[in-house]
């Protein structure tokens, strides 16, 4: 009996197909530099939409319908991924002293930034587009709300390498942006 389970196992296995791949976001610096008006800045969990916030690859075809990529997914949570990339990116872009919430110091962030993202996706035209909306709250009462809406070309568009890069690309702009109009 124990070898016949042994031997379902091991067939069941076999059917399985490869495992899936996971696939992370090129580290990259960012040589842009910008000075902003507080030395803290916290970032809360970035919200995303239901498909992008799954490990799924997902890619929009022709006519706008959202296909994932079979056996690849992103190698990390996609909301704590790209919360902690725009967090790392915001303290290389500003100088400052930024965290992803909960606050981790005794002393209150001086800006709160809040990201709402709407789309986040690979576009049949070799695009990647990231918009959505952010906000900024400050301790001076300066509240800012700004929408973008960023594409980036994919380089090697039938490459998962080259979706991945792009994502990276299109979030770095992204904090750039956040840097220049709403944390001056």
């Amino acid at each position: 009996m124990l070898a016949l389970l042994v031997l379902s196992i091991s067939a069941l296995a076999a059917c399985g197909g490869p495992p899936p791949q996971r696939v992370a976001i090129p580290k990259a610096d960012i040589a842009d530099k910008q000075r902003i008006s507080y030395r803290t800045v916290e970032l809360r969990e970035v919200s995303l939409p239901s498909y992008a916030a799954a490990e799924e690859i997902y890619i929009a075809d022709e006519s706008g319908l959202l296909n994932s990529r079979e056996g690849l997914l992103w190698a990390d949570d996609p909301s704590r991924a790209i919360t902690l990339e725009i967090s790392r990116h915001l303290a290389q872009v500003t100088g400052a002293q930024v965290a992803s919430e909960p606050w981790p110091f005794e002393d209150r962030a001086q800006a709160t930034v809040e990201i709402r993202v709407e789309d986040i996706l690979a576009q049949s035209d070799g695009t990647f587009r990231l918009a959505g909306q952010y906000f900024v709250s400050t301790e001076t009462g300066r509240d800012r709300a700004r929408l973008f809406d960023l594409s980036v070309p994919i380089d090697g568009m039938d490459t998962v390498a080259g979706i991945a890069q792009a994502r990276g690309q299109a979030v770095r702009n992204l904090v750039v942006e956040i840097a220049r109009s709403g944390l001056r």
